[in-house]
């Protein structure tokens, strides 16, 4: 039985993002040469090897994740 996929287009939802977060991220991810590597081979690899769910629920769970640890912890970019 096929699953359902994740609706990833927002409802009533209290985690948003802004334009400036989402533009950090990108630069992060494919301009800071410390940093774009690192992020675009782990892209790559999970894009290959999880489902379009697999990689929502991840990014579902990573987003929790930060939204409570602290800013401080290895706050190195």
């Amino acid at each position: 039985m096929a699953l359902k996929p994740i609706d990833l287009t927002g409802g009533k939802s209290v985690y948003c993002f802004n334009e400036s977060q989402i533009a950090s991220a990108y630069e992060l991810a494919f301009e800071k040469e410390d940093t774009a590597p690192k992020i675009q081979g782990e892209l790559e690899r999970l894009e290959k090897d999880f489902s379009r769910n697999e990689r929502a629920a991840l990014a579902f769970v990573m987003i929790d994740r930060l939204l409570k640890s602290s800013p401080d912890e290895k706050a190195t970019d």
